[in-house]
């Protein structure tokens, strides 16, 4: 491949330099999304959130219905709960026999704006509604406007007014709660709530003192020892709020069923017909000692908030408008078409880092599961006919290697805050990561669950449960015993300290992953990492200390003949099992402690990294074979089976950066996927193929596959997509897209930054992205050629390597 090196030429007005953010051609209005007629269901609902919490909004039969949902809203068996759902009716009704009728998602300005026209007994009336988030505080607000006088009733609606019991196997109810998936005893979802006060509604759960999780995950690992070292995030728990307004009053309650669920609705009415009317949701979450304390707590909000709705408005607004102005990819932005695929693509983009968005402020990270935005479960599959708050894969767990493909692409979004709650699961895990390493293996580090959650446990249902459970913990044998392959399963042989499960049981390369991620995240943005280096040490010593003493069981050495640490049992994603030198493992491993003697400051020590440079020397490297006179990456140096869809051989080139296009010949990574066996072009969910592709310079396939990776859901709204892998809307898959269509336009190495490495010429695009070193690049490609470039600061200018167009 041809490489230009330029100079960047700095836009200018005439006798006015250009500033960063001016650098752009279309309109963020062209991407907003509209729809003119009412939904069937929950399952047609429209995104709109801020700060932490989600909403579902969506227009049924004349209502308008809104679904709420807060990060941290974990209950005591560790499901995700939804804070409740919104009613609204307006008498007289225009959205009843409505002659016009229009939802429409501002993006900009980040809100749902609802219009409706009708012709009623009271005459033509007309109606706006107005759903936003507050970004700063956790308040939703719901403004009606309207040309006459009208009433409006506002409903809280709850499902969880009695405890529930959750059913076990062959029910896959608990699945919810995935930690406690085939736990022999019971499992009881205590009630919400709710009832009516100060001319509001106030509603909340609070967990109980008697509680399973991480009790019953303590007791399961043997882990009593280490007690006081293990953060436990759901004690005292409590969630809710109070739906309230000026002019609003209680108006009774009343009982009903929603796609298949009972429920029961507490209802505030205006006192009087108006043409105006402000409706707000305050919520709160705390771990509060008693339940005063978070009442009291709530009840100060409500008074600081209920009377400054303009300025809450203005500064969310003014918020989302930053956000924008931040980063944005934008193709064909002078000709906006949603018929053309590519444009759409480029829509979807947008629309997607929206929902991330939503969640920038969250104490736990969106979930890659469905955020802040899943709906009712029997509108995905008829099978789950559970309550709203049922989701494929669990609550408070975290599957680390789709919870990275929704925090990789925030690095060049330059969405830095958003990524801090999944670093936040490792700092808070480390006390439990360690305390299982020195409890059963005896050495130092820490080892972190595939599935990760706060208290750093091993995930319940992947560690097995003792008794008859379809999730069964066969007979412990001892740390290095010779048995231990990483291919057994449930009821079987397994190490002491480790999971049954034998897809994730010796699946530990996601910590090195995320130590790597944080690693980045101040490569990118200069911010302090001082809090999450304890973590990073920890999760690198794990492998050192674990494999070096493995081997000295085993073989009597710590090292191999060639003073190389032996990785094994060990696997290669969750694909390559019973992996001796994995190549995800390497890489990651490589990528950390690279970075770590390169890093500036005092974040470590001369003595650590001298260790780490010795580490650095004991790694074992790659290992490559033969294939029809091609030389191909193996995915290990040797494995017992194949099982499941991943490609780890393409670890190196993402998310490790070993090798780039600048440097290196592609040509052993495309020989490996042409020989490769594992399934290719699978775009659903977490598939990777088009990052591996822009990576590889195969320019034509990434642009092919990611076209059909950001194209319109099945759903109404276009980036709900889903099921997939997982569940809807599915967050690893738009994750996945978004980091694709970055590494076509953008790749950086060491020092260097390349733009176009994989972009097709005639594909126009507007983008601002971020790059290390607090660095921006702005820029319009246009008919093949670039018409307009920024970077910013000045210096970095000489960095940036143009490849494959030339400026104008």
């Amino acid at each position: 491949m041809k490489i230009l090196k330029v100079l960047v030429l700095v836009c200018l007005y005439v006798g006015l330099g250009r500033t960063t953010g001016q650098c752009q051609s279309g309109s963020l209005d062209d991407y907003n999304i509209t729809w003119t007629e009412q939904s069937r269901n929950s399952s047609e609902s429209m995104p709109v959130g801020g700060g932490d919490i989600g909403c579902n909004v969506w227009v049924e039969d004349g209502d308008v219905l809104c679904y709420m949902q807060r990060s941290g809203s974990f209950s005591e068996n560790g499901e995700y709960l939804k804070l409740g759902r919104v009613r609204l009716r307006l008498e007289p009704n225009p959205f009843k026999n409505a002659t016009f009728f229009s939802q429409e998602l501002k993006l900009k300005d980040g809100y749902v704006e609802i219009n409706a026209k009708g012709q009623t007994d009271e005459g033509m009336v007309e109606a706006v509604i107005r759903i936003w988030v507050e970004v700063l505080r956790p308040v939703v607000r719901v403004d009606v406007d309207a040309n006459v006088p009208v009433d409006v009733t506002a409903s809280y609606e709850n499902w969880r007014t009695e405890d529930h019991e959750l059913k076990p196997a062959p029910s896959r109810e608990r699945f919810t709660c995935f930690n406690l998936e085939g736990y022999p005893g019971k499992i009881i979802r205590h009630k919400d709530n709710i009832f009516f006060k100060d001319e509001g509604v106030l509603f909340y759960h609070r967990n109980p003192n008697k509680k399973l999780v991480p009790e019953i995950l303590i007791q399961q690992q043997e882990l009593e020892e280490y007690q006081d070292e293990i953060v436990d995030d759901l004690k005292n728990r409590t969630f809710g709020g109070m739906m309230t307004g000026k002019g609003f009053a209680p108006a009774g309650t009343e009982n009903g069923i929603y796609a298949l669920t009972p429920f029961r609705a507490w209802k505030l009415k205006s006192t009087t017909p108006e043409t105006q009317h402000r409706l707000m949701i305050a919520t709160h979450i705390d771990q509060a000692e008693n339940l005063n304390q978070w009442t009291g707590e709530l009840q100060g909000l409500v008074k600081e908030v209920e009377n400054d709705h303009q300025e809450a408005f203005r500064s969310t607004v003014q918020w989302w408008q930053k956000y924008w102005q931040r980063s944005w990819i934008r193709l064909f932005p002078d000709n906006p078409d949603p018929a053309n695929r590519e444009w759409q693509t480029g829509r979807n983009y947008q629309l997607f880092r929206y929902q991330l968005g939503c969640n920038a402020y969250g104490e736990y990270p969106s979930k890659f599961n469905g955020g802040n935005f899943t709906f009712d479960p029997s509108l995905v599959d008829k099978s789950r006919a559970y309550g709203p708050d049922w989701r494929a894969w669990g609550g408070a767990v975290f599957t680390a290697q789709n919870q990275r493909l929704l925090h990789w692409p925030l690095l060049k979004t330059g969405d830095f805050e958003a990524m801090l709650p999944q670093f936040e699961l490792y700092r808070k895990g480390l006390g439990g990561a360690e305390a299982r390493v020195k409890k059963h293996f005896g050495h130092g580090g820490g080892v972190f669950s595939e599935y990760m959650n706060v208290p750093g446990l091993a995930l319940g249902a992947g560690y097995g449960w003792k008794g008859e459970s379809h999730r069964k913990r066969g007979e412990e044998i001892p740390f290095g015993d010779p048995r231990a392959n990483a291919l057994r399963g449930y009821d079987d042989f397994v190490e002491i300290g480790v999971m049954a499960n034998q897809a994730i049981s010796y699946h530990w390369e996601s910590q090195v992953e995320h130590a790597y991620m944080i690693l980045e995240y101040h490569r990118y943005s200069g911010n302090d990492i001082s809090d999450y280096i304890p973590f990073i040490k920890s999760a690198l010593v794990f492998f050192d200390e674990h494999y070096q003493k493995r081997e000295q069981i085993r073989n009597g050495r710590s090292l191999d003949e060639k003073g190389k640490l032996v990785i094994y049992p060990s696997t290669s994603c969750e694909s390559y099992r019973g992996a001796k030198n994995p190549s995800d493992l390497e890489s990651g491993l490589h990528a950390c402690i690279s970075s770590i003697l390169e890093l500036e400051g005092n974040y470590f020590s001369s003595e650590e990294k001298a260790y780490f440079q010795g580490y650095l020397k004991r790694l074992p490297g790659y290992f490559y074979d033969d294939i029809e006179g091609d030389l191909v990456l193996k995915p290990a140096e040797s494995w017992g089976r194949y099982q499941n869809v991943e490609c780890p051989q393409f670890y190196p080139l993402f998310p490790f950066n070993r090798f780039s296009l600048a440097k290196d010949d592609m040509t052993v990574f495309q020989n490996t996927w042409k020989h490769g066996k594992f399934p290719k072009d699978m775009v659903i969910s977490w598939h990777q193929d088009g990052i591996f592709y822009a990576r590889m310079g195969m320019t034509e396939k990434a642009a092919e596959y990611n076209v059909k990776k950001l194209q319109d859901s099945q759903r109404r709204f276009p980036t709900f997509w889903g099921p997939g892998h997982d569940w809807v809307p599915d967050h690893n898959w738009g994750g996945s897209g978004m980091i694709g269509l970055q590494e076509m336009l953008m790749q950086c190495f060491e020092d260097k930054i390349y733009l176009f490495p994989a972009w097709p010429k005639e594909w126009d695009v507007s983008f601002k992205l971020h790059a290390p070193r607090n660095t921006t690049i702005e820029g319009i490609l246009k008919d093949g050629k670039i018409v307009e470039l920024i970077v910013s600061p000045e210096s970095r200018r000489e960095d940036v390597v143009i490849q494959n167009f030339r400026i104008k």
